[in-house]
């Protein structure tokens, strides 16, 4: 019987990559006119989400854009976007539905999301069959994946003729054995793969027998924010996050009991929402620091906060890269940061735009945010640089990776690309790279490439 599987298995398997190759000769000529974004709830809360409509809104300034949520779950989206921008969703779960195929469906677990993926359980078979056919009905353009989950989805379904980028918002290291094994199979077959890192790049680097045609690291890029640079004269410290155990809210509040004792003047404003905030609360209510510790909840304004404050702390066991290190940056404020190994090790330079100190320890987080406060002129030297490196990370800057990104995968599928090794030096004039930060400025140089006219594709 196994044997027979087995034979069955590799005839299925014949079939579908001869279905392929059908469709690949018969496909329009590669493009990166329409691009679309997979997200699992563009509607909802996160750095991911705001990282994603931030690059939409760039890239739609050149290309038709379009955010395919799988699940809607709101009826607005919670963070601005660029009207240019299409929503598209899967599986609407504010509308009941008469179809008893999608009530049958949405009962069973998921067979295409590994059932060790973080969101798994937000999927099921009915997402399956939507996002299937979804990603099939395409045979042209670019498809692009936010999430482990997503990606190795895309990688498996998507037809010759369309264009597959990966993004990585969660170091590789940090993923379930069962996940890094699938991705080590199946992400040999997409197009491109991007990391926020290089520490993560270097871990794909290393752990991926076979690579993607390119892998690459391009960073966030600081998204849009009113208002103006903080004047840190407000006795104020402020953390952005989700709600969780792995942002190490807990271990602040735990330090900050320490700060208070010898700054009782200063207080403490953690934004966000989250399965630990009933726990956050009776820490906070035990430690009686309920005149000293706010959680006022989610804001849709995270600028207009920052503004208000002068010290940002980071206390998360680890980090990919994160965006509330970049706003705060943005706005000029000192921070204070674990070490983490990935996003604020790279994004942050010790006693340059920040401090750096060592990951789960409660003292020494303490002791860097009462070194902050008792000290004006660090304060501000710190908030200086932070402006700085923030200017790095601008949506121009970073958006020229992205435009040189696309044209080289277009180029590689049209079969023009020319290697840059191969490229005489006179003739390839390149714009500054975003570096890590003022003092970490060793990326490769990304180029400004010229439009290259394409073929208005077939619309699916």
């Amino acid at each position: 019987m196994r044997a027979l599987a087995r034979k069955g298995k590799s005839a299925a398997l014949r079939l579908y990559r001869g279905y392929n190759r059908r469709k690949a000769r018969n496909a329009p000529p590669p493009s990166t006119r329409r691009i679309r974004i997979l997200l699992l709830h563009a509607y909802g809360m996160g750095g991911t989400i705001r990282t994603v409509f931030n690059l939409a809104g760039y890239l739609a300034e050149e290309h038709d854009v379009e955010i395919v949520s799988i699940l809607k779950e709101a009826e607005e989206p919670f963070f601005p976007i660029d009207p240019r921008v299409r929503f598209r969703f899967l599986d609407d779960r504010l509308r009941p539905s008469r179809n008893p195929l999608r009530a049958l469906l949405s009962k069973r677990p998921s067979r295409l999301i590994p059932k060790e993926e973080s969101a798994y359980h937000r999927f099921n078979l009915w997402t399956d069959l939507r996002l299937a056919r979804y990603i099939r009905s395409l045979d042209t353009g670019v498809l692009m994946g936010t999430r482990p989950g997503l990606n190795l989805v895309m990688a498996q379904l998507a037809l010759p003729g369309v264009i597959t980028i990966g993004q990585e918002h969660v170091a590789l290291r940090t993923q379930p054995e069962a996940v890094q094994k699938l991705i080590k199979w199946r992400y040999r077959r997409l197009d491109a793969l991007v990391t926020l890192t290089r520490a993560d790049l270097n871990d794909y680097r290393e752990a991926l027998p076979k690579k993607p045609r390119k892998l690459t690291r391009i960073p966030n890029a600081v998204p849009p924010m009113s208002g103006d640079p903080s004047k840190l004269d407000a006795k104020v410290a402020v953390a952005v996050g989700r709600m969780t155990r792995i942002k190490g809210f807990h271990r602040l509040i735990t330090a900050w009991e320490t700060v208070a004792a010898v700054h009782p003047d200063w207080k403490l404003r953690i934004f966000g929402a989250g399965p630990q905030e009933d726990n956050l609360r009776t820490q906070i209510a035990e430690a009686g620091l309920q005149d000293k510790v706010e959680l006022p909840g989610p804001t849709t304004d995270v600028g207009a906060e920052l503004e208000k404050a002068s010290l940002y702390v980071m206390s998360s066991r680890h980090e990919g890269f994160p965006m509330t290190i970049l706003e705060a940056m943005a706005k000029g404020l000192a921070i204070v940061s674990f070490n983490s190994p990935h996003g604020p090790k790279e994004m942050i330079k010790n006693e340059v735009d920040g401090l750096l100190v060592k990951p789960r320890t409660n003292a020494n987080l303490a002791a860097g945010i009462i070194r902050v406060i008792e000290d004006e002129q660090l304060r501000r030297d710190l908030g200086t640089r932070a402006l700085e490196t923030a200017e790095t990370y601008s949506v121009e800057a970073v958006g020229l990776k992205w435009d040189a990104l696309l044209a080289e995968l277009l180029a590689r599928r049209d079969g023009t690309y020319v290697p840059r090794t191969a490229q005489p030096a006179a003739q390839s004039p390149a714009e500054p790279s975003v570096p890590e930060s003022p003092a970490q400025a060793t990326a490769e140089p990304a180029v400004r490439l010229v439009a290259v006219p394409v073929v208005p594709e077939a619309t699916p």
